[in-house]
């Protein structure tokens, strides 16, 4: 009886366990992104695409789909973004936008822009070519 029951869900067990493989790893893992603007060039162009870590940074109870994880002030595995990163997140204010942006301030950092010149805790920062 047991072998005739396997025997007709069989089927649906290869399919069963690609949706929970893509979910694990689009969760935990790495998530698919497309560049909808301009606003990182020339590194990103308009309709790149790229795979986004999700455990750069640590995970936190964010991590997993809405806020599913367990509550903490800590992240397991944390580490701060270093200058120059380019990190993906949602805005706090409506979590269904997706940015990506390049860290230039760190944590206790004075940023600031003077007469279009970007200053960092008092220094400016030297212009740098931005492509070929």
């Amino acid at each position: 009886m047991r072998k005739q029951i396997l025997a007709r869900f069989s089927w649906l067990i290869e399919p069963l366990a690609t949706v929970f493989l893509v979910a694990f790893a689009t969760t935990a893992l790495a998530q698919p992104f497309y560049i909808p603007s301009g606003s990182m060039e020339p590194t990103l162009q308009i309709g790149d695409a790229l795979l986004g870590t999700k455990f750069a940074y640590g995970y936190s109870r964010w991590s997993l789909p809405y806020g599913l994880g367990p509550a903490s002030d800590t992240r397991l595995l944390g580490k701060l973004p270093k200058r120059g990163d380019i990190v993906i997140f949602r805005l706090p204010r409506d979590t269904r936008t997706t940015l990506i942006k390049r860290v230039i301030g760190l944590p206790g950092d004075r940023v600031q822009m003077v007469h279009g010149r970007l200053m960092i805790n008092g220094a400016l920062v030297p212009l740098q070519a931005a492509g070929p």
